[in-house]
């Protein structure tokens, strides 16, 4: 080839070269928008912004749940260049092996994924995802390390908050955090690896409403990675919005009263609000402050210790535990035969010790007498009217009918179906009361009775009931037929509870009837023979009703007392639950008393009771 026509060649290869390059800047920057971004990656970042947790006071404008700053140093690893192990390790506290163990255990615990039709296994860990590397860093440790985190690219601070309790009480009720699982990272875009999630209470019921919204900000980094200035997209950053205050029903004074005579006992109390079904007050004993709770490093070290504590702290028994209801059930039995018409206030019955024992007491004129004095033989004649409608000549299929009746007015009461309550809908029980269905299958259709299944009649055998029921029944009563859902929360911001308990229930039961049965409970408080005396007050009218609870042969029976007060305009009715404690006069009642005075004069004046109360040690 002459030298004239290499000359053109490399003429001809020049200009080819300048083309191509043209071509492909032009593609990169105006056709190929991957390269926009990626460009905008290294100059700019985009900020999430995580509003603090939403706080909690009670119905009297008290903070009872409160957030406490931390940080975690976060690491993302494909921005990690040329890190000095032992310098980070340094920094932050650790030895060097500590640090290359912990990039070993963030990989392993995302896991990994198996590809069902390639059979090929992947890790679920991505080096362009932030994650925690170091958690729960105080403040003041925080700005010892602050400043020197910019050495170290790829690795930044990020405020997170912990839960803070001001009052050491109602862990039950509260629950607890605890930090994301890779599920729930994938599942919702919200969370990200190494935030926290309600676990319990109503940390977990509220959680959307916790939480609040998130924004994004977007800011200009420099080569080191750090923070130089604020974007110049910052017309498309978005403000993050808290969550609106929550305020409770609860009244965190009885709370810690409710807490304190429970002490060293184990059972529960629950108090409620007739009128709107708010709860002020639901103690399980024993329990444990929430503040053992708070944090990954408490959740640590007082998880086990609370789970392998024989008398289960965690186990929320207001909700969670059934229990036989005794004698309080006798208060509905009462209604629903009024309203069956199968006897009437003056109805007697004869204590027929023969038929179920009773303790000894005069003869119940009247369906008041037999609630006063809680007599056995006059609710097994009555209920067995109603269970015995006289519809069938068969005894077998007449009991069926009678029983399916009876079951459809104890559901009209919430009983033996699962409570909405605004908690952690996983620690809720229904409660068993059987219907024709529950007893075909376990004795077989054709071979039952009512003498057969006779001790419903007075609460016990297959009936069971939560404590947080027995208190509804007795917000029911109060009201003379009707109730609200009970609920914790009274206020979202300013917008009241949710909708679901704003809606009044009622019950298959007349209010005419309801007086009758609230003059027998006045009288088992106030009138020589009534077995609640201990429940009495000097200023405050009580109205309510014992049990004493069959534990099994030599075992000691169960006291339980449901109340409510003033026997006009009703303020609060709670039922007390005391396990162990013999009968329903000696422990719960008295307690109910304390509680009720507490609550309406905000002081206590029999301090005798209470110091022999508190002091009472039933819990080995």
């Amino acid at each position: 080839m002459n030298l004239e026509g290499r000359r053109y060649l490399i003429y001809f290869l020049v200009a080819f070269t300048g083309v191509f390059y043209l071509f492909r800047l032009f593609y990169m920057q105006i056709l190929d928008g991957s390269w926009a971004a990626r460009a905008s990656q290294i100059s700019e970042r985009k900020r999430e912004v995580i509003p603090p947790r939403g706080i909690v006071l009670d119905r009297n404008g008290k903070q009872v749940v409160s957030n406490k700053t931390s940080y975690n140093i976060m690491m993302i690893e494909s921005k990690i260049t040329q890190l000095d192990t032992a310098a980070f390790a340094a920094l932050i506290g650790w030895d060097k092996q500590k640090v290359i163990d912990r990039f070993k255990e963030i990989r392993i615990k995302e896991g990994f994924y198996k590809n069902s039709s390639t059979g090929k296994t992947t890790s679920n860990y991505r080096k362009d995802r932030p994650y925690p590397f170091v958690k729960e860093i105080s403040p003041d440790e925080m700005l010892r390390i602050a400043p020197q985190l910019s050495k170290f690219p790829g690795f930044y601070e990020e405020p997170t908050h912990t839960r803070f309790y001001p009052y050491p009480y109602a862990a039950n009720i509260f629950g607890y955090l605890n930090e994301v699982i890779k599920e729930e990272v994938e599942k919702d875009p919200f969370y990200r690896p190494g935030m926290n999630i309600g676990r319990a209470g109503i940390e977990r019921s509220y959680e959307k409403v916790f939480r609040g919204k998130k924004g994004v900000r977007f800011v200009v980094t420099n080569a080191n990675n750090n923070d130089v200035s604020t974007s110049s997209k910052n017309s498309f950053d978005t403000v993050a919005v808290p969550s609106p205050t929550i305020q409770l029903g609860l009244d965190i004074d009885l709370q810690a009263y409710g807490e304190l005579l429970m002490s060293n006992k184990r059972g529960c109390i629950v108090a409620i609000e007739p009128a709107t079904g708010e709860i002020l007050a639901m103690v399980s004993a024993p329990s444990y402050d929430p503040n053992l709770l708070s944090g990954r490093k408490n959740i640590k070290e007082n998880y086990p210790k609370l789970i392998a504590d024989s008398a289960l702290p965690l186990f929320a028994r207001p909700l969670q535990a059934e229990y036989p209801p005794g004698s309080i059930f006798k208060l509905v039995q009462a209604l629903i035969c009024l309203q069956e018409n199968k006897i009437s206030t003056n109805t007697s019955f004869p204590c027929n010790k023969s038929i179920v024992g009773c303790h000894g007491h005069p003869t119940a004129g009247s369906v008041m007498d037999a609630i006063k004095y809680s007599c056995n033989p006059y609710f097994y004649a009555a209920v067995k009217r109603v269970i015995e409608p006289g519809k069938n000549s068969n005894i077998n299929q007449d009991a069926v009918i009678g029983l399916e009746n009876w079951h459809t007015y104890m559901t009209s009461f919430g009983l033996g179906i699962k409570p909405q309550i605004d908690i952690d809908a996983q620690a809720q029980r229904s409660g068993l009361i059987p219907n024709a269905a529950y007893y075909n299958k376990f004795l077989g259709k054709g071979n039952w009775s009512f003498s057969t299944i006779r001790s419903i009649s007075i609460g016990q055998g297959e009936i069971k009931m939560t404590p947080m029921q027995m208190a509804n029944i007795a917000a029911i009563i109060a009201n003379r037929g009707w109730y609200y859902t009970p609920h914790f929360v009274k206020n979202i911001g300013k917008n009241g509870p949710l909708e679901a308990y704003r809606t009044k229930h009622f019950t298959k039961v007349n209010a005419r009837h309801f007086e009758p049965i609230i003059d027998g409970m006045w009288r088992v408080v106030h009138e020589s023979g009534g077995t609640g005396k201990e429940a009495q007050l000097k200023d405050i009218v009580v109205c309510g009703k014992t049990g004493t609870v069959q534990n099994g042969p030599n075992r000691e029976n169960h006291s339980v007392f449901i109340a409510f007060a003033p026997r006009e305009n009703p303020k609060i009715a709670l039922a007390v639950f005391v396990e162990n404690a013999g009968a329903g006069g000696s422990y719960a009642a008295p307690i109910a008393g304390l509680m009720i005075e507490k609550y309406l004069k905000k002081e206590v004046t029999n301090e005798a009771k209470e110091k022999k109360i508190i002091n009472t040690k039933i819990l080995k």
